[in-house]
C-alpha cells in the first residue's frame, strides 16, 4: 500500500504521459497535477489551454495516440470549412477540440474561473485525480528571438520553433497568484515531482508564480529529465538550450533546476553524467525514462514512487 501524497508539475506531452502513469499507480486522493497555463492564448475568439487540455485528454484516455495532443478519432469538418473560407489554418483544431474551447470561452465570459472550468471538464471526462491550472490569472509566455518578441504559439506552432531563442518573459506573472488548491496541495504533499516537461517554458512558468517555488523549499522535489542523450523526445527544449549557449543534456537540466530539486531521474544512456550531477548536490537516479506506451508510463511512475519511498531527506 502506497502511503504518499504527491504533487506533479506538468506541461506538454511528456508531462501528460507521466501524469497519466502516476494516476494509474496512485489513488485519486494521493495526487494533484498542477499544469502550466503560460502557453494559453486566444485564437479566433476562443480561449485555448493547450497544456491543460493535453493533460486532461491523456488522463481521460481521449488523447490522439499518434501526436500526443488533440483528440482521438477526431474529425475536421469545422476546421476545413474555416480553411475554405480563408481563415487561419496554422493552428489545427478538430471538431471535438473546438467544443472544449467553445465551452471554456463561454464560461470564462460568464464569470467562471479556469479552475472551475477545469474541475467540471474533469468531472465530465471521468478524471478522478485533481488537475489544477497553475493560476487563474492570464499569464503569457513571450519569446525573445532573433526576429523580435513572439507570442509563444506564434513561435511554437505557426513558426515551428524556427526563430532563434534569445530569452523568455512570462507576462502577467508578477500579478498572478496560485490557483485555489495549489498551495494546500503542496503543503500536504510528501514529495513534488517535476515531470519530463520543457524546463524553460513548461515548468519555469509554474515555478515563477509567486509563492510556489518558496513552498517547495522544505519538500522533497524530484525532477525527471526531458532530455535523453542530448535530445528531446518531443518539443524544442534541446534546441532552446543550445540557442541559449547551453549544451543540451541531463546535466544541463540539473544545473537549470539547481537547488530547487533534491533528485534528478536520468536515462540509462546518460549514466555517465551521474557523478557531475551528484557534485551539484543533486542525487541522481537512473532508469529507462522513455515512455513508449501506457505500460511504460505506469512502470516509470512506479519506479519514481519507489525512489521517493526509499528517500530520507536531510533537512
Amino acid at each position: 500500500m502506497i502511503d504518499l501524497k504527491i504533487v506533479a508539475l506538468a506541461g506538454g506531452v511528456g508531462g501528460a504521459k507521466l501524469a497519466d502513469g502516476l494516476a494509474k499507480v496512485l489513488q485519486p486522493d494521493q495526487i494533484t497535477i498542477v499544469v502550466n497555463t503560460a502557453d494559453d492564448f486566444t485564437h479566433m475568439g476562443l480561449r485555448i489551454s493547450p497544456d491543460l487540455d493535453t493533460v486532461c485528454y491523456t488522463l481521460a484516455g481521449l488523447e490522439n495516440p499518434v501526436t500526443g495532443w488533440g483528440r482521438i478519432n477526431e474529425t475536421w469538418n469545422v476546421f476545413n470549412q474555416l480553411k475554405q473560407m480563408g481563415q487561419p489554418d496554422w493552428f489545427q483544431l478538430g471538431d471535438s477540440d473546438f467544443a472544449t474551447h467553445i465551452i471554456r470561452t463561454f464560461r470564462l465570459n460568464a464569470g467562471w474561473t479556469l479552475s472551475q472550468i477545469t474541475h467540471d471538464f474533469c468531472y465530465r471526462w471521468s478524471i478522478k485525480v485533481k488537475v489544477l491550472p497553475m493560476s487563474d490569472q492570464i499569464i503569457q509566455t513571450q519569446i525573445h528571438s532573433d526576429e523580435g518578441d513572439l507570442e509563444f504559439q506564434e513561435y511554437f506552432v505557426h513558426r515551428r520553433c524556427e526563430p532563434v531563442i534569445k530569452g523568455f518573459k512570462f507576462l502577467g506573472i508578477e500579478d498572478s497568484i496560485p490557483a485555489p488548491g495549489v498551495m494546500m496541495a503542496i503543503e500536504k504533499a510528501d514529495a513534488v515531482i517535476i515531470c519530463p516537461s520543457n524546463p524553460l517554458v513548461s515548468i519555469d512558468p509554474i515555478l515563477s508564480v509567486p509563492n510556489i517555488q518558496a513552498a517547495l523549499k522544505d519538500k522533497l522535489v524530484m525532477a525527471i529529465s526531458p532530455i535523453i542523450g542530448g535530445a528531446t523526445v518531443k518539443g524544442p527544449a534541446a534546441k532552446m538550450f543550445s540557442e541559449l549557449g547551453i549544451q543540451p543534456s541531463a546535466f544541463a537540466v540539473a544545473k537549470h533546476y539547481g537547488s530547487i530539486i533534491d533528485s534528478l531521474l536520468i536515462d540509462n544512456i546518460d549514466r555517465g553524467m551521474a557523478e557531475r550531477i551528484n557534485a551539484l548536490g543533486i542525487q541522481t537516479s537512473i532508469t529507462d525514462i522513455l515512455m513508449r506506451d501506457k505500460v511504460d508510463r505506469s512502470r516509470l511512475a512506479t519506479e519514481i514512487i519507489e525512489y521517493i519511498q526509499g528517500w530520507e531527506k536531510v533537512i
